[in-house]
């Protein structure tokens, strides 16, 4: 990109979408700069496979808009937000669209699991699988690998994911950023199970509620703030069935306990034993009438299984681990379900968050896992906030 210093790109790759959309309202940089720079940081840094194509004249096109409406008077919420979109969604989703609608620029499009394999927890490029930014030995995650590279690694603030079964939150544990599942019907799913939800990946609860306001018309951002009173969560590292390893439910339960101590969050005892939902999630994808029926009356369950303990403990939030193992290499998770603890709450439709929970003494990232009930993507994103502050005191 000629005439465009290495310096801004290196600035740039530091703001959030929320300060480059507030400076490119402002004026103070056009969205073609901002643009310029992040495609420079995507063709000179992705060193860990993140994007799978650039774009470059698509995101100079959309840039240039987004400069004639801003011009024009317009206030775009994310104006000049540079965006990487999962490839196997597009331009064309019904959040891509969105997203540019709200003023973000797309960049490229990331990596995903590629042929040949029944788990999705990697990302495929015609370069190489894509590295996990803390060590590249290991797996980023699925199946949004790609997009929570791209954000892990500085080259852009937000990028798009879907969640089927973790597909947003196991990467964004993995990779060390938020990862946010809304309420399923929220937007549209993207599988006729109903089952696959579009969500942000990004570095701070701000960016992701404003990818979430853009998204659902809902309006996180403006109150966003720690919660005001403790929020009473149950915790389980388990849900009653999963094998989750020691060093993981350490590691969570260690930033568990610091919200408890900041003030944010409240455990309350209750004992959790969910049904496992592995042949019900199967069951709703799979297809066959007689396996569907079986299946949804096995939803219904265990929806008023997770209903319950909201409404009878009473609680605010149930905390998980986000996984219960580690990330694998790149030559598979063998047996482990690395979407254990995630695909309940794709079956029964609750808003879920995973949110960087440190590192385990062996250095694997670890996310905690937070889950409300359905609407209560708020509470989510407050949390999110209180771990910031804690981390940033």
């Amino acid at each position: 990109m000629p005439g465009l210093p290495d310096a801004f790109a290196v600035r740039t790759a530091s703001a959030s979408a929320r300060e480059i959309a507030e400076a490119v309202r402002r004026g103070d940089v056009s969205a073609r700069a901002v643009t310029e720079a992040a495609l420079q940081r995507a063709a000179l840094r992705d060193r860990f496979r993140a994007f799978t194509a650039l774009l470059p004249a698509t995101a100079r096109e959309w840039a240039a808009e987004v400069d004639r409406r801003i011009a024009a008077g317009e206030r775009l919420p994310l104006a000049g937000v540079p965006l990487a979109v999962k490839a196997t969604e597009g331009l064309d989703s019904d959040q891509t669209r969105l997203l540019l609608a709200a003023g973000c620029v797309p960049v490229g499009t990331t990596s995903t699991p590629g042929p040949g394999t029944e788990w999705q927890t990697w990302g495929d490029t015609p370069r190489g699988p894509t590295l996990n930014p803390f060590d590249p030995h290991r797996s980023p995650g699925g199946s949004s690998a790609g997009s929570a590279v791209a954000v892990a690694a500085g080259l852009v603030p937000i990028a798009t994911g879907s969640d089927g079964a973790g597909s947003v939150r196991i990467p964004a544990a993995w990779c060390g950023v938020v990862g946010l599942k809304p309420t399923n019907g929220r937007v549209p799913a993207r599988d006729r199970a109903g089952l696959n939800i579009a969500g942000p990946l990004a570095r701070t609860a701000a960016d992701a509620a404003a990818y979430l306001d853009a998204l659902a018309g809902t309006a996180t951002l403006p109150g966003l703030a720690p919660p005001h009173r403790p929020l009473r969560t149950i915790w389980s590292p388990t849900l009653g069935f999963a094998a989750t390893d020691e060093a993981i439910e350490a590691t969570a339960g260690s930033l568990l306990h610091a919200l408890t101590g900041s003030g944010a969050l409240e455990t309350v005892a209750a004992s959790v034993r969910l049904t496992d939902p592995a042949d019900c999630w199967r069951g709703l994808r799979g297809g066959e009438p007689e396996h569907v029926a079986r299946a949804e009356r096995a939803a219904a369950e265990l929806t008023r299984q997770v209903d319950a303990l909201f409404a009878g403990t009473p609680a605010d939030l149930i905390a998980t681990p986000t996984t219960p193992n580690p990330p694998h290499g790149h030559d598979g998770p063998g047996p482990t379900l690395s979407v254990a603890l995630t695909w309940t709450f794709n079956i029964t439709g609750h808003p879920a968050i995973s949110l960087p929970a440190g590192r385990t003494p062996q250095g694997a990232p670890v996310g905690l896992q937070l889950v409300a009930p359905r609407g209560g993507e708020a509470d989510l994103l407050a949390v999110a906030r209180a771990r910031e502050l804690l981390a940033d005191s």
